[in-house]
């Protein structure tokens, strides 16, 4: 761990002796990384993480975005041509996969990295190097189901992946097999973050930040955290019966030798739908932020808000078996989880109320991010609306396995998920660069994407309730119809508005790309914010706060702003410089920051060739968990401090100002 010296800010590398003198690994030394590639391949900085855990689920948004298109150009037409049947059949389950395993959990990770510590006025996670562990391992993790492309052919049995189709049987190839271990990879990456981030909120709050102060982000990211905790194990045992009946001869699913496939599908939709609020309520709690700043007004209902956010995390547990009214559950099961699934919408249902009393009244600014948080809560409700019907089981028999279903949760999570991250990139950009985003470009992106977003999907409505099934490759002209419900007629309607939104996507990388090169400069406090993260200079210090902040109230930054007259009126009596100032006037005078580390991506790196191994050769396999233990000791015997570090100077009181950061 090197020190940070007031006034000035700088890491000192350390070159750090063996823990044991007989360790069999020598002399362990730190990469050294004042600057350049290095500060970023072995930064172990919260900061660093969450910008890298962005830029990656960036790069695969493009990667899934051009597989939906070249599903919907397959469509456009009757008769299409441009994927044959085994080609289409990878491409939607990889679509499906990248969208919500490699985009929306990894942005929502990489803002919850980047911001909590902050809102929390934290200098860093609990367990930094755990964190850049996560980090590499959901990178490998993505590479590694991708390499299926151009090994063999990817995985071809959709997202949901039911027995017995997913069995070596139907489907020969190894794209399974690099899916279902790839996701075991990138579960790993999730389980650790969950744990870390969860240590950090409960543990880290600075002083007077009682839990009814944190803001609604890190709240409901919290609750996020505690799903996965709870979630990715069933998913992980899922995957490994999987793996096993593909790769060992086990036959957990297989009908023949006494097993009964819907064990799959149980223990897929038991993770399945607690993931739909894992990918949706990081969306909420971004939400949640933007709209009292930009209503200048506090948010309606706090307590509300955040208890059902808890509620959702709740009862999501309850609701999964209604995807599956079409496998025979029996009438007790279908009328429990119906019940279960109209109970769901009203802790829904109650932060769209709070959202709309929040707007109401309010002096709104109708900035870009303002955009995204009001087109989040219409579309999220049309979406909401659509799925409540799914609680009604002879209707749900009807749409399932339709292209009503598709319209539903794209609504969701394309309507709802994917447009409260951009309403977070708008808002939080000028923070993390330093620079704002262009407001004009900003809302031709908004009217793009949400014309877009309705002419795809909407006409799938129509589409699913007329029977056109999903994962269907080609459609005849015998099978259109005739009149305003012609099958033609809405596919080319959906293609059209798929390429409308694809447009709107590209108008918001031209905004990064030009932000980039001659982006205005951002002030200190652009939006008139509320939230501790905003009380740093744009980009944080390494360090975030040169002296942390102790808190008084909810929405502590705007409090020590703006003070009640007598007349009960808002005045403002500080600037935002004015506020950071006393922060750098009274800064600690030793600032213990954790060293940077190589033994993360050594430890993750060791992962994908062990399941690479596993498909292939055991013998790689074997070198892989060689690389794994090998990784696990390195980092078990690297000292958390530089021998200068390990006690901190004694304060005038005689007690230690630094904290030390083990993982």
């Amino acid at each position: 761990m090197a020190i940070i010296e007031r006034p000035s800010v700088t890491t000192t590398p350390a070159v750090i002796a063996p823990a044991t003198p007989s360790s069999s690994l020598g002399t362990l030394r730190r990469p050294v990384t004042t600057g350049g590639w290095k500060a970023w391949l072995f930064t172990v900085d919260h900061k660093k993480l969450g910008i890298m855990y962005m830029a990656t689920a960036l790069f695969f948004f493009i990667v899934g975005g051009l597989e939906a298109v070249l599903i919907r150009l397959q469509l456009a037409a009757p008769n299409g041509k441009v994927l044959n049947a085994d080609l289409y059949n990878q491409m939607f389950t990889m679509h499906a996969t990248t969208m919500v395993f490699l985009f929306v959990m990894p942005m929502a990770a990489g803002l919850a990295n980047y911001f909590i510590p902050l809102q929390i006025g934290a200098r860093d996670v609990a367990f930094p190097r755990i964190n850049a562990f996560s980090f590499w391992a959901l990178l490998f993790g993505g590479i590694f189901i991708n390499l299926s492309w151009f090994l063999g052919g990817a995985a071809d049995g959709g997202w949901f992946m039911y027995a017995p189709n997913s069995g070596p049987v139907f489907s020969p190839s190894h794209g399974i097999d690099f899916w279902a271990l790839g996701l075991q990879i990138t579960g790993i990456s999730s389980l650790a973050g969950a744990v870390n981030l969860i240590t950090t909120v409960l543990n880290m709050r600075a002083p007077g930040m009682k839990l009814m102060r944190m803001p609604v982000f890190t709240w409901l990211q919290l609750v996020v955290q505690f799903l996965l905790l709870f979630a990715v194990p069933v998913i992980t045992v899922a995957l490994f019966l999987l793996s096993f009946q593909r790769n060992f001869g086990a036959t957990f699913f297989d009908v023949a030798a006494g097993a009964d496939p819907l064990l799959w599908q149980h223990l897929f939709w038991i993770f399945g739908h607690p993931e739909v609020y894992i990918l949706i309520l990081p969306s909420f709690g971004i939400i949640s932020e933007v709209l009292p700043v930009f209503a200048r007004k506090p948010l309606f209902g706090y307590p509300f808000v955040v208890f059902s956010g808890a509620a959702i995390g709740f009862v999501g547990w309850g609701v999964w078996a209604h995807h599956m009214f079409a496998s025979g559950l029996g009438p007790v099961s279908v009328a429990v989880f119906s019940i279960a699934t109209m109970a769901i919408a009203v802790p829904t249902g109650v932060k769209i109320v709070n959202w709309t009393l929040t707007l109401w009244g309010g002096k709104l600014v109708y900035t870009a991010a303002m955009k995204f948080a009001i087109g989040l809560i219409v579309l999220f409700t049309i979406g909401g609306l659509s799925g409540v019907t799914h609680s009604v089981a002879p209707s749900d028999t009807q749409q399932t396995d339709t292209y009503y279903i598709v319209a539903h949760f794209h609504y969701v999570l394309f309507g709802g998920a994917i447009f409260g991250l951009f309403s977070g990139f708008y808002y939080w950009w000028p923070k993390v660069f330093g620079k704002l985003l262009n407001e004009r470009l900003g809302s031709w992106n908004f009217w793009f994407m949400v014309i877009g977003m309705n002419m795809t999907f909407g006409p799938m409505h129509i589409l699913g309730l007329q029977g056109q099934p999903r994962r269907m490759y080609q459609w005849t002209e015998a099978r259109a119809g005739e009149g305003f419900f012609n099958l033609g007629f809405w596919n080319l309607i959906a293609s059209i508005g798929s390429l409308v939104l694809t447009f709107g996507i590209l108008l918001f990388l031209i905004n990064v790309v030009i932000t980039t090169r001659k982006g205005q400069v951002a002030p200190l406090d652009p939006w008139n914010a509320r939230s501790l993260e905003w009380m740093t200079s744009n980009p944080p210090k390494e360090h975030n706060f040169d002296s942390i902040p102790t808190v008084h109230h909810l929405d502590e930054f705007f409090h020590r702003k703006y003070q009640e007259d007598a007349n009960g009126v808002m005045q403002q009596v500080k600037t935002a410089e004015e506020v950071l100032k006393e922060l750098e006037d009274n800064a600690d005078a030793h600032i213990h920051m954790p060293s940077p580390s190589y033994w993360p991506i050594v430890l993750a790196l060791g992962m994908p060739v062990l399941a690479f191994g596993v498909i292939y050769s055991i013998p790689v396999a074997i070198f892989g968990a060689v690389v794994i233990l090998f990784g696990a000791y390195g980092w078990a015997i690297e000292p958390s401090t530089a021998p200068d570090d390990d006690i901190d100077p004694p304060t005038e009181s005689g007690t230690s100002m630094g904290v030390a950061h083990v993982s």
